[in-house]
């Protein structure tokens, strides 16, 4: 039986939106291999582009921090803010800092401190020596919940995020930590969510798309319960690239200490990406469409065109807009008309088979 609210907001930006399972998900989680989660306010006071926020200096400066020393870190490194809290029994407060795959939290991070927790965290993968690392334990799902980048977020992230604490509560679940977080690439496929896991001492790091409030008791049986992957609304996950598809199964090792070696990693694993830099093209509007822009230019955005039809396209343009010497013009002329001679051999293949 459905359990999802009927309203025009639910229409437009929710669950019975009419774009919501109209894409396959698999392959469209954004290719990375850490995840550094910064805990910051609530998501409500979040502007869209958090990250780079004159009016939260915290945000902004961990950002503008790995940007600079994006040549020195390891590995793909993901930026996300997440909300935090405030006071000391809160379990998340503002500055806090979550490391995944280690599964370990620093608390407190200041402006003041950003410079050495990268040094020799992010950089060095060693402890931070002016912070106490904690292990954390059991699963962590993160749900965007950005109202402010775009309105399916915002209007699905809560809903789901109450659902989870429900579902949760009913079945005994006290090692279950369900956390509003920022932009992680993907409006589109809105609700989004990762859920961070450990089981046998593997960690894992999954995504999830177009997820409703029905799905959710299955999210907490098993995938957190069983560790079984949810096919019909799967994106990816950490440390595989999307390509992998077949891999999803592949759970990360997490060997005592915090060094990590990933063995399925494409040959690129040293360029780090920042969530603002990975995530978002110059040709996502606000609050509209959803083509997300992902590491190493991977776009969950379909492009229909084959391979070989691309690059003959590439070379008529290329010959059509050069300025030719006038010698050359019979050459270009001959070059022109092989490559459309190519080209509609090459369309007739297509047809005949």
């Amino acid at each position: 039986m459905s359990t999802l609210p009927e309203n025009d907001e639910n229409v437009k930006y929710g669950f019975q939106r009419a774009d919501m399972q109209s894409e396959k998900l698999a392959g469209t989680a954004i290719a990375y291999d850490r995840h550094v989660i910064l805990c910051y306010k609530k998501h409500d006071a979040w502007p869209s582009r958090v990250e780079s926020s004159e009016a939260h200096p915290l945000p902004k400066a961990l950002a503008g921090a790995l940007r600079a020393r994006k040549n020195d870190i390891p590995v793909k490194t993901l930026l996300t803010i997440c909300e935090g809290g405030e006071g000391e029994g809160s379990e998340l407060c503002d500055g806090d800092v979550l490391l995944f795959p280690e599964m370990i939290k620093y608390r407190g991070l200041k402006e003041s401190d950003i410079k050495s927790f990268v040094e020799e965290v992010i950089v060095n993968r060693k402890p931070w020596s002016a912070g106490i690392q904690e292990t954390m334990t059991g699963s962590h799902v993160f749900v965007c919940s950005h109202s402010s980048r775009d309105k399916r977020c915002g209007y699905c992230g809560p809903i789901l995020i109450k659902k989870f604490k429900e579902e949760a509560e009913l079945r005994g679940l006290e090692n279950v930590s369900v956390t509003a977080c920022s932009h992680v690439g993907g409006h589109k496929y809105a609700g989004n969510l990762i859920i961070y896991s450990v089981r046998d001492t593997k960690v894992s790091g999954h995504w999830y798309g177009y997820v409703t409030p029905n799905d959710v008791p299955e999210l907490l049986d098993n995938h957190i319960g069983k560790g079984e992957i949810i096919d019909r609304i799967w994106r990816g996950q950490m440390g595989v690239p999307p390509v992998k598809k077949a891999h999803k199964g592949i759970n990360l090792t997490l060997p005592n200490g915090n060094s990590l070696k990933f063995n399925e990693l494409d040959s690129e694993a040293s360029t780090p990406k920042l969530d603002s830099e990975a995530s978002t093209p110059k040709e996502e509007i606000e609050n509209g469409g959803g083509c997300c822009q992902g590491a190493n230019g991977f776009s969950c955005c379909r492009d229909e065109t084959p391979e070989p039809e691309k690059e003959l396209n590439k070379a008529i343009n290329y010959l059509l807009t050069r300025e030719w010497e006038k010698y050359e013009v019979f050459t270009v002329g001959a070059i022109v008309g092989a490559v459309v001679t190519i080209a509609v051999a090459y369309s007739f293949f297509r047809r005949s088979r």
